[in-house]
């Protein structure tokens, strides 16, 4: 794999699915409590037997949100597990944190780093540092198959809905612009709120990340991707549907931590290395 990471729609897998024990016993061991980090975790940047406290909305599926056991599973999660367990040696705690306070939350040292599906973009480079790349998404245009929408045109006048402090909320204000401000943004603490209001036709379409949006599509007839060419039309990598954005996803951290930085760098061209990068892929997406 190039450095350049795959994407495509997605698939929900089980506990049961898992090929590697390690990762395997870890979501498990992962309860309904887990997703907020145990009192021993630190934020700070403590010694090596620290446990890395990693801050991370939730849920986010399919990159981090709970089965029907309440078990934490997703790709964050088992990339997480990946990285600080497998190849630095170290214990490792999700803690829930809304998205639209997260950055202020790390510099706050409530947790070591964010983990999130978040957005390597200029704006958040301001406050905080990223990792090498470890994914790629495209922000999207997710409608109700008989719906008025047709073609992106069609939304100038109507709703659409966003997960607060997200890219795909600034996509929307860009649409919005592109409108000449004929455009209302509702915005929601959570994806999923975005995702019922759009059933319940309180929105007329959620732009949001593809990789959950294929996942919420998949599970819900009658919501389908707005088509079109967009942005990532001459990539290979591009979807069969519209694309507002072409993003890529880091690990977050404070901006005086270079040095745990470069060791998770180093842990992510690792698994990437040995294949174990392509596993945790396919168990969660197609293609």
């Amino acid at each position: 794999m190039g450095e350049t990471f795959k994407q495509c729609s997605t698939h929900r897998v089980g506990v049961s699915d898992r090929q590697t024990t390690s990762r395997r016993q870890y979501v498990a061991a992962l309860g309904a409590g887990s997703a907020v980090a145990l009192a021993g975790c630190a934020g700070g940047s403590g010694g090596s037997q620290e446990t890395i406290a990693i801050g991370s909305d939730i849920p986010y599926e399919p990159f981090e949100y709970r089965n029907e056991a309440g078990e934490l599973i997703g790709f964050d999660v088992e990339i997480a597990e990946a990285v600080f367990g497998d190849q630095m040696g170290l214990d490792h705690e999700f803690q829930e944190t809304s998205f639209d306070g997260i950055i202020p939350a790390l510099n706050n040292a409530n947790f070591r780093v964010i983990m999130s599906a978040m957005t390597i973009n200029d704006t958040r480079a301001e406050s905080v540092d990223f990792s090498d790349p470890y994914f790629t998404a495209f922000q999207t245009v997710l409608v109700l198959d008989d719906g008025e929408i047709g073609q992106l045109d069609d939304l100038q006048g109507e709703t659409v809905g966003v997960q607060r402090g997200t890219t795909g909320a600034g996509a929307a204000e860009d649409l919005k612009s592109e409108f000449d401000g004929d455009l209302t943004i509702e915005s929601y603490d959570q994806i999923t709120g975005a995702f019922d209001a759009l059933l319940n036709n309180q929105v007329s379409a959620v732009i949001n990340d593809n990789t959950v949006s294929a996942s919420f599509a998949a599970e819900n007839d009658g919501v389908v991707f707005l088509e079109g060419d967009g942005v990532a039309a001459d990539r290979e990598d591009a979807p069969d549907y519209l694309t507002l954005t072409i993003e890529e996803y880091g690990i977050a951290f404070r901006q005086d931590d270079d040095e745990f930085r470069q060791e998770v760098n180093d842990a992510l061209a690792a698994v990437r290395e040995d294949g174990t990068y392509d596993e945790i892929y396919n168990e969660y997406f197609d293609g």
